[in-house]
């Protein structure tokens, strides 16, 4: 299956061409965002869609590494949230194969458009671009082996509503992968202890934890676990 090209932009930036469901967004459009409580807590802002250069991220084995641990192969869906330039929306793509899909999501549109551009000149024909919201990934239901976010948790301006609205969007043993730098919220890290806090509130369980020094950071496993909470079962976990 080609990547499409569509729209003024000439651009394949549509989901529903990869995904097994047809469903525009798992998000509970009933439920208010006013229902939901705020993090305690700073909020990184977006300062680049680069962390590193590929090539150095390459010498550390940074995507092969994290792959293998989160168990990537041939023939699976997966979700890069916050996905930049692409170093893990490539990388993705050629692990899951022809008969595997990659989704990859951003939130500013300037950077969805050169990584849907980049896609197409690489001729990625499993992969599909598409604009999420900063408090609703915007995934289809039940569509996704694994959910990758890379650098990227500190940025969720709201991620009580943001994670509530993504849980429905892992198929059964579905898996959610964080990768982020042991530093408080406002210095681009995520403590670990305040991520399996803020995950724990919305109904996900960490399953794994592995320390990655050669990355400057950790890799967090989580599955849903239990009933999803209601938005005002949800309370907030303090940074130390």
């Amino acid at each position: 299956m080609k990547l499409l090209a569509f729209g003024i932009l000439g651009l394949a930036v549509a989901a529903c061409d990869v995904m097994p469901s047809q469903t525009p967004s798992v998000g509970d459009v009933e439920v208010a965002s006013t229902e939901f409580p705020k993090a305690a807590r700073p909020v990184a802002p977006i300062v680049s869609s680069r962390w590193s250069t590929e090539e150095a991220r390459d010498r550390v084995e940074e995507a092969d590494t994290v792959m293998d641990l989160a168990g990537i192969t041939p023939g699976m869906t997966v979700a890069d949230i916050g996905a930049g330039e692409g170093y893990y929306t490539i990388r993705l793509s050629q692990r899951v194969g022809e008969a595997g899909r990659v989704l990859a999501q951003d939130v500013v549109p300037a950077v969805r458009d050169k990584l849907a551009e980049r896609a197409t000149r690489e001729n990625l024909d499993n992969v599909s671009v598409k604009l999420g919201g900063p408090a609703d990934p915007k995934l289809p239901a039940n569509s996704f082996d694994r959910i990758f976010m890379v650098r990227m948790y500190h940025e969720i301006e709201a991620p009580f509503e943001f994670l509530w609205r993504l849980r429905p969007a892992l198929r059964v043993g579905g898996r959610v992968i964080i990768v982020d730098a042991k530093r408080k919220t406002h210095e681009h890290g995520t403590p670990p202890a305040l991520l399996k806090c803020e995950l724990a509130e919305v109904g996900y369980k960490q399953i794994e934890f592995h320390d990655m020094p050669q990355i400057g950071g950790y890799l967090a496993v989580f599955e849903a676990s239990g009933k999803r909470p209601g938005p005002r079962q949800i309370k907030t976990c303090q940074q130390d």
